[in-house]
């Protein structure tokens, strides 16, 4: 059964990633550590959507693969940081704010570095800049709802993993149109599409506590 207040993921359940944390432990890295190194690979990813912006062929496309590959590291660092403090036993005292402050900056790094790779579209760096904003004030109302004694909404549709998979899907999608047509608007409409659902989700969430609150 999972805690009140943690994101259900169904990889958790698989054998991979139980092992790779088995192994972590074994070599004495800690659920934080883990979480400081999902920011590294968010600056990975951020720094590639950057150099991206700047179109050179093959050059381009690698900067788009090396995103998509920080956003899915960084994915995998806040799997297995969990993997090791819950499963693994290894919870600190200080370990809700490494769950959570480093994913805000990993948030904010990344959507902010799409927003670079796509600023000479309409609207290319706020959309990133926008989407980063509505991120934040996602996790923020769920963890309100916590704070005043109410169950974590993790609903979407635009939930953490969500974000992150649209943004993925739009940087594959950016490569084979950088190929075709020499452009990635495909970048530019994942970072709109993630901005529209976060202001979903932002509201749902939002009329879930109100729902809860009143229920009380």
């Amino acid at each position: 059964m999972e805690p009140a207040n943690r994101r259900v993921l169904r990889t958790r359940s698989r054998a991979w990633p139980s092992a790779i944390a088995r192994a972590l432990a074994g070599m004495g890295i800690t659920p934080n550590q883990v979480s400081i190194a999902s920011i590294a690979f968010a600056v990975l990813s951020a720094s590639s959507f950057a150099q991206a912006a700047a179109p050179d062929g093959a050059r381009q496309t690698a900067w788009l693969l090396a995103g998509a590959a920080g956003i899915q590291l960084r994915l995998l660092c806040n799997l297995l940081d969990g993997l090791l403090a819950i499963e693994g036993g290894l919870k600190s005292g200080t370990g809700e704010l490494f769950n959570e402050i480093p994913d805000r900056v990993a948030d904010v790094l990344i959507f902010v570095g799409a927003g670079l790779a796509v600023v000479h579209y309409p609207w290319g760096f706020v959309l990133g800049v926008a989407a980063a904003l509505m991120a934040v004030l996602t996790a923020y109302v769920r963890l309100l709802g916590g704070s005043l004694g109410l169950k974590q909404d993790f609903g979407g549709p635009m939930a953490k993993q969500h974000r992150m998979f649209a943004l993925t899907v739009g940087a594959l999608a950016a490569v084979a149109e950088d190929a075709i047509r020499g452009s990635v608007y495909a970048l530019h409409v994942s970072l709109a599409v993630i901005v529209a659902g976060s202001v979903i989700t932002f509201a749902r969430r939002t009329a879930h506590i109100a729902r809860d609150l009143k229920a009380r």
